[in-house]
């Protein structure tokens, strides 16, 4: 990538403020100017990057700059930096919690009702499950590893994990997964292929995992038992 020196971005900034009314208020004459300028538009990519994980809603921009602005200058704003802070800790919590609930709620309503449609079996556990394809061989214990191909969606569809999308099975313990598979997997024989519908209590719970497992997300997998190592 071809460098440009600091006078030509100060001469390219202050071209680009008379020409954009956007921003042609600001006047960049000078690289101290233009490193201002810059350091606005980095963090403000940051911030809204960021602000699609907000949970609660979307942001309030507005509100945003003018709290950004204000403090930034040392003028007086409508809380302190520490009743922000305390503000936020508060609001966090009690969004999580409150999308934790629609999330546990969704599920329990899914699970309600994929339990009536044909063919789709639920356990004394809560978990559900549909043949796709029934093998002949013989069926894991908790003792025993296996070999299998499998994608993980949540129930708007979203990937988040899939053996087959890394090209090559997984292989691990019977119990060195979650609940859900451990009961799943005894119920397979080698060369089946089944659906599995797991409740958040036998997944990942009010924890959940990574970016796209919420706490309280109910799962769905298919996996495909290969083998019995």
């Amino acid at each position: 990538m071809k460098k440009l020196s600091v006078f030509a971005v100060v001469a390219l900034l202050g071209a680009s403020a008379i020409s954009c009314d956007n921003y042609k208020s600001v006047k960049l004459t000078s690289a101290i100017d233009s490193a201002s300028y810059a350091i606005g538009v980095n963090t403000g990519a940051s911030f809204k990057e960021n602000l699609k994980t907000l949970p609660g809603g979307e942001a309030n921009i507005d509100a945003l700059v003018e709290g950004f602005v204000q403090s930034l200058k040392g003028n007086s704003t409508a809380l302190t930096a520490e009743e922000a802070q305390e503000y936020l800790q508060v609001y966090f919590v009690e969004a999580q919690a409150r999308e934790a609930n629609q999330t546990r709620e969704e599920g329990e309503s899914f699970l309600a009702d994929n339990k009536t449609k044909s063919g789709v079996i639920t356990t004394e556990s809560g978990l559900q499950y549909k043949v796709i394809t029934e093998g002949t061989g013989a069926k894991p214990t908790v003792s025993d590893r296996v070999r299998v191909h499998y994608t993980g969606t949540l129930l708007d569809g979203t990937k988040f994990d899939s053996s087959l999308g890394r090209g090559e099975p997984s292989e691990f313990g019977v119990t060195q997964v979650i609940r859900g598979w451990t009961e799943g997997l005894q119920i397979m024989p080698v060369g089946s292929k089944y659906i599995f519908w797991i409740p958040s209590d036998l997944a990942y719970g009010e924890r959940g995992a990574g970016a796209d497992i919420k706490p309280n997300s109910t799962l769905k997998f298919e996996v495909e038992l290969l083998e019995i190592l």
